[in-house]
């Protein structure tokens, strides 16, 4: 079972998402990956991917999480113990999150909604400051990533597997032609498209 975990100001309709669930329905296993939606709210988005990780902790879960999302995936596989794919993580959200203090519109949902301080505290909250074991991950890298710095992740998870492409964007550029490698680690066999 995978958790798909968005960023911010993204949703479950998100173009990675989108390109992910459909590479599951052409393999028979849409019902194998849940993309919720989430608030805003560090403390009430992380409170719901606990409740849906729980429903599942009986399963093969795998988070996979992008930035903000890589962040949550990067708390829940440490607390529950579960590999997790990081796709352009965010490292240190709650600094870079500083500047959207205020108001905001979520441009997928149009969702408007007010970060205050306190949100920012929740984020730092669910900080994990040294990796238990690097061989639980695989990042996805991409040197060109204009909004985080990529080497923040590269270093803070050394050890882990690796896939750094050079270039690229924020969103990961070409995120299906790592299909393969993600849902590999993932522990979902490709060929299974071709079976009858």
């Amino acid at each position: 079972m995978i958790l798909y975990i968005h960023g911010f100001n993204s949703s479950a309709s998100s173009h990675k998402a989108r390109l992910l669930f459909t590479q599951m329905k052409r393999l028979g296993l849409e019902n194998e990956i849940i993309i919720p939606c989430l608030s805003p709210y560090p403390d009430d988005a992380i409170s719901e991917l606990k409740k849906l990780a729980e429903q599942q902790l009986a399963n093969k879960l795998v988070f996979i999480g992008s930035s903000l999302g890589g962040y949550y995936a990067t708390w829940l596989a440490e607390h529950y113990q579960r590999p997790a794919v990081l796709i352009n993580p965010a490292v240190k959200p709650y600094e870079l999150l500083r500047d959207y203090i205020g108001h905001n519109v979520n441009h997928y949902t149009g969702e408007e909604y007010y970060l205050a301080t306190e949100h920012i505290a929740q984020l730092r909250s669910l900080d994990i400051d040294k990796i238990s074991k690097p061989e639980r991950f695989m990042l996805m890298l991409q040197t060109g990533d204009e909004v985080l710095d990529y080497t923040q992740a590269r270093d803070k998870f050394a050890g882990s597997q690796m896939i750094l492409e050079t270039g690229g964007d924020h969103g990961f550029a070409g995120f299906e032609k790592q299909f393969d490698a993600l849902l590999g680690f993932c522990g979902i066999d490709q060929p299974l498209k071709h079976s009858y």
